[in-house]
């Protein structure tokens, strides 16, 4: 049963750190291998367009798949308190989404709200939600963090993290709802969603190497 415990704790934990690492990785290797995309300019979900648009569709999808995993070892760690229920709640919500914008794949860049394919809606809606997720997750943890005197250590880098990804995303979702031919940003829109999701791809990073090191700490203290 202990072989069994520990598998299980080490097998999900290890999904919340590949997840982040693998999602960024596949989309910067390529969107710098892709030819005619620019990173600068482009969202990441227009990798999922074209003859190797399955690469980001699978990227979105194991992505999603692993964070659903990652979920179930935070649900031991905290079964009970503050984002016990709603931060596990949301990082669900999250993974699911992730999985979904696989398949409904986006319209290319620069599509009128109009002409907009249902894929393409169901995309946006699911993107449009994700990154308003990504600060109100850390802020609940960050709650939690504060209060819990065994993860207290753990709340600083949660508020940096937290206060960037609030900033960042701010800035995205204004610069994105402005029309294309006055947007100075247009030229940076890809770099600037980029700044608003890697921070909490670092931030689920950390969090799952605070789970190792605090599951094998405990494991030792069980060994001796």
């Amino acid at each position: 049963m202990l072989k069994l415990t520990k598998i299980f704790n080490q097998t999900t934990i290890w999904s919340g750190i590949i997840s982040p690492i693998l999602f960024v990785g596949i989309f910067t290797i390529e969107g710098a291998l892709r030819s005619g995309y620019s990173t600068l300019k482009m969202y990441i979900s227009a990798l999922s367009l074209g003859d190797r648009g399955w690469i980001q569709i699978m990227n979105f999808m194991v992505f999603g798949i692993l964070l659903l995993i990652f979920t179930f070892r935070i649900s031991t760690e905290f079964p009970t308190g503050k984002a016990s229920r709603g931060g596990l709640a949301l990082l669900r919500i999250l993974a699911l989404l992730f999985i979904i914008s696989g398949p409904f794949v986006m319209d290319p860049m620069g599509t009128p709200s109009l002409q907009m394919s249902i894929h393409g809606t169901i995309h946006g809606l699911a993107g449009g939600i994700v990154f308003l997720l990504f600060p109100i997750i850390i802020i609940i943890y960050l709650r939690r963090f504060q209060e819990d005197k065994n993860w207290r250590s753990f709340k600083w880098v949660t508020l940096i993290f937290g206060i960037i990804e609030i900033i960042a995303v701010l800035f995205f979702t204004i610069v994105s709802k402005i029309p294309e031919e006055p947007n100075i940003f247009s030229d940076w829109l890809g770099l600037i969603q980029r700044l608003a999701l890697i921070p909490f791809m670092i931030w689920l990073l950390f969090f799952g190497i605070e789970l190792l090191r605090r599951n094998n700490t405990k494991a030792t203290l069980i060994t001796k």
